[in-house]
């Protein structure tokens, strides 16, 4: 199970995991921080990218670089629209190409929990005290 707590801080809130990392939540207006909305692309983005790398590589081609963007626009206050995750890489050859984009589309149709949980709407429970 996956765990992540989320804190009231002086300063605004902090969520971490059970490994003690964390990471600084706020609104758009504040600096140094992420909106929720940004966390939710990044673990989309970071979902997809740290699957995409190990699986390339063990097929033999190291990308020269590897990034990616990850967006989507608000279209209710309450709704994001479509997810875009659009790559930037740097292939050291045609046929790491064709690899990494098998790889990629594999990634984001099956391997993902993110991307996954996202297309097919996982429910989200809420529990009071």
């Amino acid at each position: 199970m996956a765990n992540v707590r989320v804190s009231r801080t002086e300063d605004g809130f902090v969520a971490t995991n059970d490994r003690g990392a964390s990471v600084q939540i706020g609104d758009s207006a504040g600096e140094g921080v992420f909106t929720p909305v940004e966390l939710l692309l990044a673990a989309v983005g970071g979902c997809n990218i740290v699957t995409v790398e190990p699986l390339t590589a063990q097929r033999g081609h190291r990308l020269v670089r590897l990034e990616m963007t990850v967006s989507a626009e608000k279209i209710k206050p309450n709704k994001l629209g479509d997810v875009t995750i659009t790559y930037d890489v740097e292939l050291p050859s045609a046929e790491a190409d064709e690899v990494f984009r098998a790889v990629a589309h594999r990634v984001h149709d099956k391997y993902c929990t993110v991307s996954t949980s996202l297309q097919e709407g996982t429910k989200v429970v809420l529990e009071l005290p």
